[in-house]
């Protein structure tokens, strides 16, 4: 019974062994490029944006200055049924109208952009969010390493911290930092390339061009990243550069959670699995650490299998007089999470997550099962904004 449930527990210590290993090593910070004022790249900043009558007037006027003289600004504003498309042309930049009810999503837009753009042709395009802001050093440097590298560029993207945000929101924006930082930082040590996270990711044209973008699915940037990493020009992390985002309140959090993590899941078993045998088959060790990757699922929903799983495999050996090694291997490895969360937090998040609401963090499972109840039921791939 002791091989039984060492071979239970094998799946939950590779994931999470892949977790620790990602976590430890992108804990410390890159070396960073020197940073120049300006770049002889053409660039153009795609906003892709369906129903941001609320924020994209302030969005367009903090990207004008950081683009001026860098990029020009194209706004694809999708299926709206508010008055985002007037607003942003009243700011003054070149706007697009997109009306396809039937195929809605972010994916499309971008895909409106490579017709729009066939004419201009512009070295690099950037996309960012409609609700996302990047400071001109950022933006200078994510579009410097791109035309430089040919390859694509991923910035940090971060969600704004506040201490006095709920504390279910403040844990979210953590775990946020902590996949979009430090596990960057760890898999681009690791396997020489991250994942495209939406926004502030920049691609050179020709790569924009052909990439296949026509697409609703809510997780299109990650599946897009893996593909340019098979086709063997894998997006480069830019440290050195930080696209930020509002964060949403309980309400919105939630349900953006909920269609991220739903896409995230469906992908991770579709491309995981594949890609580590493809890696395996092409002897390519970034390929496989990249399909590794995938199989780890968000942070809460890790910690809780995990649990479960030490739960479980102790209550068999307790039952079956088993022996034990099993059940401590399993418990080093959920402890050994358990302290690089709470370094990653002391070294990176008090600023994203107060002590008060580090204490809630087991609440904050309890306050996703609903949603991980209704992904069993069905799917979340509708580009739905929420409440911010």
């Amino acid at each position: 019974m002791t091989f039984f449930i060492a071979v239970l527990l094998a799946p939950f210590v590779l994931v999470t062994s892949v977790f620790l290993l990602e976590v430890a090593i992108g804990l410390a910070p890159m070396a960073q490029k020197v940073r120049n004022a300006t770049t002889p790249y053409s660039a153009v900043i795609v906003v892709p944006a369906h129903d941001e009558a609320k924020t994209i007037e302030l969005t367009l006027a903090s990207l004008r200055e950081p683009s001026l003289g860098i990029a020009d600004i194209l706004v694809i504003a999708d299926n709206c049924v508010d008055e985002t498309a007037a607003i942003a042309r009243r700011v003054g930049v070149h706007v697009v109208e997109r009306n396809e009810p039937g195929r809605r999503g972010k994916g499309f837009a971008l895909a409106r952009a490579q017709v729009e753009l066939q004419s201009q042709r512009p070295d690099v395009v950037v996309v960012i969010d409609a609700d996302c802001s990047i400071d001109r050093a950022s933006l200078v440097a994510l579009v410097a390493r791109v035309g430089d590298s040919g390859r694509p560029g991923q910035t940090i993207n971060l969600l704004k911290p506040g201490r006095a945000l709920p504390s279910m929101v403040q844990v979210s924006n953590f775990a946020f930092m902590l996949k979009n930082l430090v596990r960057q930082r760890g898999l681009q040590r690791l396997a020489g390339s991250v994942h495209l996270t939406g926004t502030g990711m920049a691609l050179p044209w020709a790569i924009f061009a052909e990439a296949p973008l026509a697409t609703a699915d809510i997780v299109e940037d990650i599946k897009l990243g893996l593909e340019l990493t098979k086709a063997g020009t894998p997006p480069v992390l830019v440290e050195e550069a930080i696209v930020w985002s509002d964060p949403s309140g309980a309400d919105g959090t939630l349900k953006q959670r909920e269609r991220w993590e739903g896409g995230f899941l469906r992908l991770a078993r579709a491309v995981g699995p594949p890609t580590i045998l493809e890696g395996l088959r092409r002897g390519n060790a970034g390929l496989l650490v990249r399909g590794l990757d995938m199989l780890v699922p968000p942070l809460t929903l890790l910690m809780a299998l995990d649990l479960a799983a030490l739960a479980l495999a102790a209550a068999l050996t307790l039952g079956l007089g088993a022996a034990w090694w099993p059940v401590w291997v399993q418990f080093t490895a959920v402890l050994s999470a358990t302290i690089l969360i709470l370094l990653v937090w002391a070294i990176h998040g008090r600023r994203f997550l107060s002590a008060k609401a580090l204490a809630t963090l087991p609440f904050y499972l309890l306050w996703k099962i609903p949603m991980y109840l209704r992904l069993r039921r069905g799917r979340a791939d509708d580009w739905l904004r929420a409440g911010r």
